[in-house]
């Protein structure tokens, strides 16, 4: 049976050159990077490289200005709340998304019961904020304003760019963070281009090893640590550095800009060839976020009448792995926060699909998929009491008038 892995926003394969360089600094230099002696000493120096090679692919301008960490989440939480604790004194406001990753919303949910004032802006029907929305937010007790670069659930891409340089227009400083996870190696990021004082990613998005990411905060934000031990990456966070981990989190972020351009055409062409063939083969089937501002090789789908689960895994026992939203929300039975905030109706909403694709995927691979997904649809519509209320019958075939609207 054929395998296809079209779930890479919720994490990639480790690349072979990664896994090697992860592998040699598990077992043949295992020094502890805080240690004096040689052995330490040679880990230390390839965590610096690892730092230099993130300082490189960002865009920042020193070393000092990255911190690594246990992933995304922890790079949020650290970014957010120490931005927020460090500012209180001058205000206690906080603005972000609606269809923000849950690291960024159920941080603020916490901080607002700490007393802090939360504003969730909404977002139109692609999953986009606007810049006058944030403009429109602000008040004199405004401190941070987080918006993700890339949304991790429909691809959708936020002006960054843009709503950083209003916010440098301000006449007082209000920190800016992006949770920029699913931009890495997709998207052009540089911290300057974008106006950013801080932004999060993590290592397993971009073909690196799980429990790794990083902070980058610009040189003069005001920012307070959230955890307290040792004094390693500079304070900001302490304990013993998975040396592994950021070593290969270097040498992966290092592959993904220098192939971004050649990877992002091939996705770019892989996803128009995957959205035309099923918009084009199911009827009753809404492509979601923006259509042409979004990750490459990124794809959400609604299908109307039955449940995503069911699709997941008539998927599965096929070979075909794929989400329904948010990896870290894939267990439970509510539909997408994000879909929702979009304006999706509830009942369409839980018939999503989400189409993650990679570096190693091919176009043999779209149509495996897609050749399997229309009688899998077809079927399942045939078993849906929601189908009999619809306008036509449910069929998968491409000449239904119903599909041609």
């Amino acid at each position: 049976m054929r395998k296809v892995y079209f779930d890479h926003a919720a994490t990639t394969p480790v690349d072979p050159a990664v896994a090697e360089l992860v592998m040699k600094y598990t077992t043949e230099h295992f020094g502890n990077p805080s240690s004096i002696h040689n052995f330490g000493r040679e880990v230390k120096k390839a965590v610096e490289h690892a730092r230099e090679q993130v300082v490189k692919a960002i865009g920042a301008s020193h070393v000092g200005e990255i911190a690594f960490c246990s992933g995304g989440t922890e790079a949020a939480n650290m970014a957010i709340r120490g931005a927020a604790y460090a500012n209180k004194q001058k205000g206690n406001h906080i603005i972000t998304t609606a269809v923000e990753h849950h690291c960024v919303l159920s941080t603020c949910e916490q901080l607002a019961k700490e007393g802090f004032e939360v504003t969730v802006l909404p977002v139109d029907q692609y999953g986009r904020v606007s810049v006058e929305d944030v403009r429109n937010a602000l008040t004199d007790k405004t401190i941070l304003v987080s918006i993700m670069h890339a949304n991790n659930e429909v691809g959708t891409i936020m002006p960054i760019a843009e709503i950083g340089k209003m916010l440098k227009s301000q006449d007082r400083k209000i920190i800016f963070h992006t949770d920029a996870v699913q931009s890495i190696g997709k998207l052009p990021v540089n911290v300057d281009d974008l106006n950013v004082d801080i932004l999060t990613f993590s290592g397993h998005k971009i073909y690196g090893p799980k429990g790794i990411g990083a902070m980058y905060l610009r040189r003069g934000t005001w920012w307070q640590p959230i955890m307290y031990g040792g004094g390693q990456e500079r304070r900001r966070r302490p304990g013993t550095e998975n040396a592994p981990g950021i070593i290969g989190l270097g040498k992966a972020v290092e592959i993904a800009v220098e192939n971004r351009e050649e990877y992002a055409e091939k996705l770019t062409k892989l996803r128009e060839k995957l959205v035309d063939r099923v918009l084009n083969s199911i009827p009753n089937v809404k492509l979601n976020g923006h259509p042409t501002e979004c990750i490459p090789g990124h794809a959400s789908f609604c299908f109307e009448f039955i449940e995503g689960e069911s699709m997941l895994l008539s998927l599965d026992m096929l070979g075909i792995a794929i989400s329904s939203g948010s990896a870290c929300t894939s267990g439970s039975l509510e539909p997408s926060h994000v879909l929702l905030a979009m304006g999706i109706p509830k009942e369409i909403a839980h018939g999503s699909l989400r189409v993650s694709m990679g570096k190693y995927n091919t176009e043999e691979d779209v149509d495996y998929f897609v050749d399997n997904l229309i009688p899998i649809i077809e079927r399942l519509r045939k078993m849906s009491p929601l189908a009999g209320s619809a306008s036509c019958t449910p069929c998968a075939c491409a000449s239904c008038d119903e599909n041609k609207k």
